[in-house]
C-alpha cells in the first residue's frame, strides 16, 4: 500500500517546477530522511534532479551530470507514474538535458542558461518540469 502523498511534497513540486532547486532539495530531504521505501527512493530521486539543476545554475558540470544520472537511476523503478507524477516524462526531458549536457562538455557548461532568462550567444535550455498526471 503506498503512503498517503504529504501537502510538504506538493510543495517541493512547486518549487521545482518554479527553479527554486535549492528549496526543493530542502523540502523532499526533509521528507526523504522520514520516509519508506519504496516511496523514500522516489523522493530521493527527485531531489537528486533538483540538486542537479541547481549545480547547473553554478556551472558545476560534473555535479549537474552526476546528480541529475543518479536521480533518473532511481526514479525509472516508478515509471510511468508515480504519486499523481508523470515520471516518465519527467526522466524523457531530464535525460534530453544531459545528453546536451555530455555532448558540450565541462568547457561548455557556462553557455547553458535557463530559456526564460535569455541569452545570446549561449546554449538555450528548458529546464525540466515535474507533471502531476491528470485523471
Amino acid at each position: 500500500m503506498r503512503e498517503e502523498i504529504p501537502s510538504e511534497f506538493w510543495q517541493g513540486i512547486e518549487q521545482f517546477n518554479q527553479q527554486e532547486y535549492y528549496a526543493c532539495h530542502d523540502t523532499l530531504e526533509a521528507l526523504w530522511m522520514e520516509a519508506m521505501e519504496p516511496t523514500k527512493k522516489f523522493y530521493q530521486g527527485i531531489l537528486q534532479i533538483a540538486v542537479g539543476l541547481y549545480h547547473l545554475s553554478n556551472h558545476n558540470w560534473q555535479g549537474t551530470v552526476t546528480s541529475m544520472g543518479e536521480g533518473m537511476r532511481r526514479l525509472d523503478y516508478f515509471k510511468p507514474d508515480y504519486f499523481e507524477i508523470n515520471v516518465e516524462q519527467l526522466i524523457h526531458q531530464t535525460t534530453n538535458l544531459l545528453l546536451a549536457l555530455q555532448s558540450a562538455g565541462p568547457d561548455k557548461v557556462a553557455d547553458f542558461i535557463f530559456a526564460e532568462n535569455g541569452g545570446k550567444n549561449s546554449l538555450e535550455i528548458t529546464p525540466p518540469k515535474i507533471f502531476k498526471i491528470e485523471s
